[in-house]
């Protein structure tokens, strides 16, 4: 489904990041589309935004940020940190990964962020790897082929997924032990805890895609 999605967006001439912005101005830290693309069915969702130049690789167009909704996860797991505002927080989401994409278009990296970041409610990398093929976001009512491509990523780079979540723990375990108390590390302002290169070319080579 990856190498589908990408084919047509190629043979249509119109790639990831203008499927997303169309022919708006781009606002730096903007979510597009601005109150995320949400899954009708399973609540899973995304956002694309673009940090200001200087800010980000500068190979790095934009990104995407892909969530499970909470109800997505099983009753009585509870997150390793949540917002402040506890359950009557307004994003009632949990970050699988953000996925950089390159000025072409094409996806060069998955990283994981702490929670502050995308203010989400965090579970340990267990739990989260035990969900990943919940994320399905096929249903939303944004472009067809983003959504399909987003989707097919995530289940295509599931192992790469979970490695780099259980890096994000570790690191966060390290960082904690030098905190006054604990909880203070997912607020800390260490915003990037892991990344991994993509390689699809890689990739789908080594799968043998066609």
């Amino acid at each position: 489904m990856v190498v589908e999605t990408i084919t047509q967006m190629a043979a249509e001439g119109c790639p990831l990041m203008a499927r997303v912005l169309g022919t708006a101005d781009i606002h730096w830290w903007e979510h597009y589309p601005d109150d995320d693309a949400r899954d009708e069915i399973t609540h899973s969702r995304w956002y694309y935004h673009v940090h200001a130049p200087g800010d980000r690789d500068p190979e790095e167009h934009g990104h995407f940020h892909l969530f499970l909704h909470r109800t997505q996860m099983e009753d009585g797991v509870p997150p390793i940190a949540q917002p402040a505002e506890g359950e009557d927080a307004l994003a009632f989401v949990t970050h699988i990964a953000g996925l950089s994409i390159d000025h072409q278009g094409i996806p060069i990296s998955w990283f994981a962020t702490n929670r502050w970041v995308t203010d989400e409610f965090m579970y340990a990398a267990p739990v989260m790897i035990a969900h990943l093929d919940r994320y399905n976001v096929d249903q939303t009512t944004e472009d067809d082929t983003v959504n399909r491509f987003l989707t097919a990523m995530v289940a295509l780079y599931r192992n790469e997924i979970a490695d780099m979540l259980r890096e994000r723990d570790q690191k966060l375990a390290r960082l904690g032990s030098a905190c006054a108390a604990p909880q203070d590390v997912f607020e800390s302002d260490n915003d990037l805890l892991a990344i991994r290169p993509i390689d699809l070319d890689a990739k789908i080579t080594k799968l043998g895609i066609e």
